[in-house]
């Protein structure tokens, strides 16, 4: 998903606040690792603000100072340019006891947990863990994609994930059908291709929005990652599409899903919808904003269907908004085959990790951050930490609050900001992302309203449930392999000169610049070429050292 579209993303989560900005400055000028008059152990850590928080001064800081004996030595760094002052600190040798960042604008990778920590410079946090924190303990534990997230193929812990499973997110590549425009021509929602393909002509030839134009965008969407590409959701009625590198699994084998008969099939039935004018070509070469656009075309409705993870990325859903309500979600269309599949993934979970701890942090250092660390993995000091504090931010639930999922006893309720209301800065944001289970954020307050504001994220999660069960039995778990280090740079070379193969052609083949029948051979051959073999080779070993 690409950094500029991760806030408008993560803003849905109800419970979620996401915003990124810039400010500096640090609170300490003790030494790093020393004890202070009065038991604390001074820490300094490299930090990432964001714009709605001031971290020496946040609720959240002095909260956990005094509950863990700590008086941290900030390093502040705007969300810009980030990476590159904490790959520059690790360079120079300058660097602070301890990384504590926010992964959707910058973590370490996988790469740089298994060089830094070979060389010294990551304190492996494997024995912190077993004798200072029982809950990160008992987390890996319940959750073996958590331990093998965190767990490097060494067998050494050089740093911590942040573990937020979005339910609604792991399920990206969604339709959205305006169901006011099936009401009004009489039609049912759509079960297969050809029943979609039959709507989508009828979107197109029978006026719905019923200004006399032809007017009307049967279907559309647009180029980044986050659910709005068309083709995903039209091929997993033939063949399951990732939307990412388009690998599947049969029997413990990773193969690629783009070299087979069925990505062909599901090519020639996309061509088809294009051939007949049923596709906005610009979904093919617009970003999200040109897509609102058409959602929220000015003149009239427009747009009978939108890929998208969520129908905020392209039309309005504040209050007052006149179309929100018209799109809901199409469930996973079966093809000629019977395949209905959904593309699935972990729900927003990046391999790498936002927390480590250096070499230069004393021994009262460590034990210290991973004491505070462990706390965060509480609902208590998870909610604490990224939420706001209790009394300020959210509060317990009272009789007749809602959680958002199914049969869940409500435990967090959000407290609304009023208008005008200053920020509250009691809480790290996404600094303190940690362990976001989705039986965790189950446990939130939800409005019951749908298409109200305060019941937006349930929409999605009930969206998401028409879509659970659709993946296939095996996946193939890219987000949490570890690839062997002496490979990464090949494998990583290999992944987007393949990747921007599939797509260029996909794409070709659909506009009919390429023939499916005469160039296919041509196309297999250009990705064996590519060193398809191999990439899949590399994958297949990450794959079962990982398992």
């Amino acid at each position: 998903m690409k950094k500029s579209m991760v806030t408008l993303l993560m803003l849905v989560v109800a419970f979620t606040v996401v915003m990124s900005g810039c400010s500096n400055g640090s609170s300490s000028t003790a030494q790093p690792g020393s004890s202070e008059e009065g038991g604390k152990v001074n820490i300094s850590v490299f930090a990432v603000q964001d714009s709605s928080i001031d971290i020496p001064t946040n609720k959240f800081t002095a909260f956990v100072e005094d509950k863990f004996n700590i008086k941290f030595n900030w390093e502040i760094n705007p969300s810009d340019g980030a990476k590159e002052k904490r790959q520059i600190s690790l360079a120079s040798g300058d660097y602070p006891d301890a990384y504590l960042l926010t992964h959707y604008i910058d973590q370490f990778s996988q790469a740089d947990l298994l060089k830094y920590g070979k060389q010294g410079v990551l304190v492996p946090l494997n024995d912190l863990i077993d004798q200072y924190a029982p809950n990160i303990k008992a987390a890996m534990e319940k959750n073996p994609n958590l331990k093998t997230l965190n767990t490097a193929p060494d067998g050494n812990i050089y740093g911590l994930v942040a573990y937020t499973e979005c339910f609604h997110c792991s399920y990206p590549s969604k339709m959205w059908i305006n169901t006011e425009w099936l009401k009004k021509l009489n039609l049912e929602m759509p079960k297969t291709t050809e029943e979609f393909k039959n709507v989508l002509q009828a979107f197109k030839t029978q006026d719905p929005n019923g200004n006399g134009k032809a007017d009307e965008v049967p279907l559309s969407g647009s180029i980044e990652e986050f659910g709005v590409r068309i083709i995903p959701f039209l091929m997993n009625a033939f063949v399951y599409d990732d939307d990412r590198n388009y690998l599947q699994m049969e029997n413990g084998k990773v193969q690629s899903a783009a070299i087979t008969p069925e990505w062909k099939e599901g090519l020639t039935y996309i061509k088809s919808l294009f051939d007949a004018g049923l596709i906005d070509p610009g979904a093919f070469t617009q970003n999200a904003e040109a897509f609102k656009k058409i959602g929220e075309n000015a003149d009239a409705e427009i747009l009978g269907a939108g890929a998208a993870m969520h129908p905020a990325i392209f039309v309005n859903i504040d209050e007052g908004n006149t179309r929100s309500a018209h799109y809901n979600p199409l469930p996973p269309i079966s093809g000629p085959q019977g395949v209905s599949y959904a593309t699935h993934d972990a729900g927003g979970v990046s391999p790498g990790a936002k927390f480590v701890i250096t070499n230069k942090a004393s021994e009262e250092a460590q034990i210290a951050l991973i004491k505070m660390v462990d706390y965060m993995f509480t609902p208590e000091g998870q909610t604490n930490g990224a939420s706001g504090m209790k009394g300020i931010d959210w509060t317990d639930p009272v009789d007749g609050d809602v959680a958002l999922g199914k049969d869940v006893k409500p435990v967090v309720k959000q407290i609304p900001m009023a208008e005008g209301e200053a920020p509250r800065n009691a809480g790290w944001s996404g600094m303190a992302h940690f362990y976001m289970p989705k039986e965790y954020r189950d446990t939130f307050v939800q409005g019951t309203d749908i298409y109200a504001s305060n019941g937006y994220e349930r929409r999605l999660y009930d969206a998401s449930l028409l879509y659970e069960g659709h993946e296939p039995k095996e996946l193939f778990p890219i987000w949490s392999v570890w690839i062997d280090p002496n490979e990464i740079d090949e494998a990583s070379l290999l992944q987007t000169n393949i990747r921007n193969y599939i797509e260029q052609n996909e794409l070709q083949f659909i506009t009919g610049n390429k023939d499916l029948y005469k160039d296919w051979d041509a196309y297999v051959k250009g990705l064996q070429n590519l060193k398809l073999d191999r990439y899949l080779e590399i994958l297949q070993k990450a794959y079962d050292t990982s398992k």
